[in-house]
């Protein structure tokens, strides 16, 4: 794991991608940072670090998207895969040196944090905690981009998709607010769930069996507790939307309190998407 982090943080700095990275997100934070704190001389600095989480829409993307894809486009992902690092060690490799390449540039901004302890008031607790929620945060979004990256062999691709697939988690919140919480959509979303899990296990496993297997006891699960549960089903697109809601756990961050579940659950967002990319590039190997 350690020669591929290494090998990843050095074609950061060997190709454009990480100048490209770090140029667009300091300079972004630095307009975010002028227009919140220095022109209204104010010393609420969480505020402007809550503005730059829309700069990670745009930042995140170019840090993930050839990390893949470009292997795959160059056809090294194949010396790669026939190395003796684990396909495990390989993902979590990649993963780290765009970590290390965020918290890098990330780390930058502590300087304006400086700036507003010696000319203003700087509510430390509340930036600490605020600077521990963005690195949880964003080891969210790079797993998000590195296993869209693994989906596709183009960059921009690969890039575009982890745009948007980022800005529908971005927005998730204002989406949530708009879905009705009445028991026959919850009951419509749980078919439509369902039908994507067998889509899923068809695509991974191509045996009819299991998928109607698992159609009958998903669709007399949903049945019987529509019949004999049906409360369940109120507010059922509210509370699964709601898991992919990350700017909601970040709240707690922003004023200094570390909450354990928050934790867990940047961790659990994380390890499932880097679990998926390790399992998707497992299948393509032995395919």
């Amino acid at each position: 794991m350690l020669a591929i982090f290494w090998r990843e943080l050095k074609t950061y700095f060997q190709t454009p991608i990480g100048y490209v990275y770090m140029g667009l997100f300091l300079l972004l934070s630095g307009v975010f940072f002028a227009f919140n704190n220095l022109f209204p001389q104010s010393s609420q600095f969480t505020g402007f670090l809550g503005s730059i989480l829309f700069v990670y829409l745009f930042a995140i993307p170019l840090l993930t998207m050839r990390l893949f894809s470009e292997e795959k486009r160059q056809r090294t992902d194949q010396l790669l895969l026939t190395s003796p690092v684990s396909i495990t060690g390989i993902v979590g490799g990649k993963f780290l040196a765009a970590l290390a390449v965020y918290c890098g540039t990330l780390l930058v901004t502590v300087a304006y944090a400086v700036v507003v302890a010696v000319y203003g008031d700087l509510w430390v607790w509340e930036t600490v905690g605020s600077y521990i929620g963005f690195i949880f945060l964003g080891a969210c979004y790079i797993s998000v981009g590195l296993f869209v990256s693994a989906s596709t062999e183009n960059q921009l691709t690969a890039g575009i998709v982890s745009f948007f697939a980022l800005f529908f988690i971005w927005m998730i919140d204002n989406i949530i607010n708009m879905v009705p919480t009445d028991s026959q959509t919850g009951v419509i979303s749980a078919l439509v769930l369902l039908a994507v899990v067998l889509l899923l296990l068809f695509l991974n496993t191509k045996n009819w069996v299991i998928v109607l297997g698992a159609a009958v006891i998903g669709g007399l699960t949903i049945g019987g507790l529509y019949l004999f549960r049906w409360n369940v089903f109120f507010g059922f697109l509210h509370r699964f939307l709601g898991w992919f809601s990350l700017n909601r756990r970040y709240t707690p961050f922003t004023i200094g309190l570390l909450t354990f579940d928050s934790l867990l659950y940047y961790i659990s967002f994380s390890g499932l998407f880097l679990f998926l990319t390790v399992r998707l590039i497992e299948k393509r190997r032995w395919n």
